[in-house]
C-alpha cells in the first residue's frame, strides 16, 4: 500500500476528481493548503499600504492505494494538473502501513 499526496491548483480540482473517478478511485481526502512561492503573487492593499502576496491557495489530495494502481493514479493527476510551472503540481508517494 502507498499513500499519495498531491498538491494541485484549485482550478484543476474538478478535472482531477473526474479522472480519479474514471479509474476507480472511490475515496480520498481533500484539504485546502496555503503554499508560499517565489513567483510574483497578487498585489493587495492593506490599510493604505501596497504589498505583493506570495502565498497561493491550493488543494492537497491524499489517496491510499494498492501498489499496482499507483502509476495510474499519478498519471491521471499529473496529466491534468501539471503545467509549465513545477509549483502547480507536486506529487509525493510514501509507504503506507495500515494500523488496525
Amino acid at each position: 500500500m502507498k499513500q499519495i499526496e498531491a498538491v494541485i491548483g484549485r482550478f484543476k480540482l474538478e478535472e482531477v476528481r473526474s479522472a480519479l473517478d474514471q479509474i476507480g478511485v472511490e475515496e480520498f481526502s481533500e484539504s485546502v493548503v496555503i503554499t508560499h512561492s517565489q513567483r510574483k503573487g497578487q498585489e493587495m492593499i492593506f490599510r493604505g499600504a501596497r504589498f505583493v502576496a506570495t502565498f497561493v491557495e491550493k488543494v492537497k489530495l491524499e489517496i491510499i492505494a494498492a501498489d499496482d494502481s499507483v502509476a495510474k493514479i499519478i498519471e491521471a493527476i499529473g496529466s491534468i494538473a501539471r503545467t509549465e510551472c513545477k509549483e502547480d503540481c507536486r506529487i509525493a508517494i510514501r509507504p503506507y502501513l495500515e494500523v488496525t
